[in-house]
């Protein structure tokens, strides 16, 4: 087994699955394009891309769309993720999508007109995604792929996946980028409420999408601030100790500690046990307020999440 490790010095912060979004309204439905800025079509300029499925937008009448190559990979990662929403309730760190959508439109002209999930002009990031992302290519019901958040940069890797086995991780590095050449990251809540769009200092993006995407976005939109163990008080440290004992850390993890917009401090921690394919790194998480106190469930606030 392979697990992508950060580093030294540097911090895992989160991991999820993730692929290029699919269009949800009537228009673009099971569709994705990949886009310059004059809108033209770009896929036959990425470099190393194998063939895939292409789409026509259907009428605004709703007649049928075209769909040409492989179109039939779309239903199957459609499976996939039902698979994945299914076996969430019986799995470690598992559930279905951490969040709501809503049914107005962010922007109808990239998600009612049209539906790029990559804007970028030649020689921009977003070009260098790896065609693995693309659910029209990978056969995502034995492939998936990951992005990974540290301090530092952004990963993209791709793994095996065995629904029997989702302990089995065999880590490949696809992509990767300074977390300098990433300008923001914004929820796109149309529909299903699972997309993010992430745009970097040269203006190029690209629309990804996470059954989880608050654990993947959470250290990024707006950044936490990180808060190292030697900045916290004696009472802290203790409760920090106490909560890594409670949760066997071992001693090649260390804390994640971030500051809430409430003040309170939180406090998470990846356990390599609860790594799997189907998940990523799911997160053992409690509150502390600001004199270590560990905060009780019944006095969570929406901040402390």
């Amino acid at each position: 087994m392979t697990i992508w490790q950060p580093d030294p010095g540097e911090t895992l912060l989160s991991r999820a699955p993730v692929t290029f979004a699919t269009g949800a309204a009537p228009r673009v439905r099971g569709m994705r394009w990949f886009r310059d800025t004059e809108r033209n079509d770009i896929l036959h300029e990425l470099s190393g891309w194998p063939e895939g499925p292409s789409f026509t937008a259907r009428s605004t009448g709703g007649a049928v769309a075209e769909k040409s190559l492989r179109g039939a990979a779309t239903a199957a990662g459609v499976a996939v993720m039902a698979f994945l929403s299914a076996a969430g309730g019986n799995l470690s760190g598992g559930g279905g999508s951490d969040d709501s959508g809503s049914d107005t439109p962010d922007d109808p002209a990239d998600e009612v007109e049209d539906f790029p999930v990559m804007w970028a002009a030649p020689g921009t990031i977003a070009r260098t995604l790896p065609w693995q992302l693309d659910p029209g290519r990978a056969d995502e019901k034995r492939y998936s792929t990951h992005l990974i958040v540290t301090d530092r940069r952004l990963v993209v890797v791709g793994l095996p996946f065995n629904k029997k086995d989702l302990k089995a991780i065999e880590d490949e590095v696809l992509w990767q980028c300074a977390r300098s050449e990433v300008d923001g990251v914004e929820l796109k809540n149309f529909k299903d409420g699972n997309d993010f769009k992430v745009t970097f200092a040269d203006g190029s993006w690209c629309r990804l999408s996470c059954n989880w995407r608050l654990k993947i976005t959470s250290y990024l939109v707006p950044p936490r601030d990180l808060i190292p163990l030697e900045a916290l008080t004696p009472q802290q440290r203790k409760t920090v100790q106490e909560f890594a004992e409670e949760k066997q850390m071992p001693d090649s993890v260390s804390p994640i500690l971030s500051r809430n917009s409430n003040g309170r401090i939180r406090i998470d921690i990846l356990l390599p046990s609860r790594y799997t394919s189907a998940f990523g790194a799911s997160e053992v998480t409690t509150t502390m307020e600001t004199d270590g106190r560990k905060v009780d469930i019944g006095d969570y606030q929406p901040e402390d999440f």
